[in-house]
């Protein structure tokens, strides 16, 4: 099964300060969303996850999944800059 690959990961802080996660594809993305997601769920995070789907269904961009994926973490404070990384 093709996993979507992102043009470039995107990365979030799940579970545990400094603990990263590398997401490359809307596969991952799916997977994370459903079951390693914190519980400060909103409106972008079932966005994200309803967009990974329609992507892996090839009825959406990859692009898309990244971006709702972005939106989503924004929304539950997860997402790790760039500038953290370097």
């Amino acid at each position: 099964m093709d996993t979507k690959p992102f043009e470039k990961p995107v990365v979030v802080e799940l579970g545990h300060v400094g603990k990263y996660r590398k997401i490359r594809s809307a596969q991952e993305a799916a997977d994370c969303l459903m079951t390693g997601w914190p519980l400060n769920r909103g409106p972008r995070h079932r966005d994200a996850v309803e967009t990974c789907l329609k992507v892996l269904e090839g009825y959406r961009s990859t692009a898309d999944a990244r971006r709702a994926l972005v939106e989503a973490a924004k929304e539950s404070d997860v997402l790790v800059p760039d500038e953290k990384l370097n």
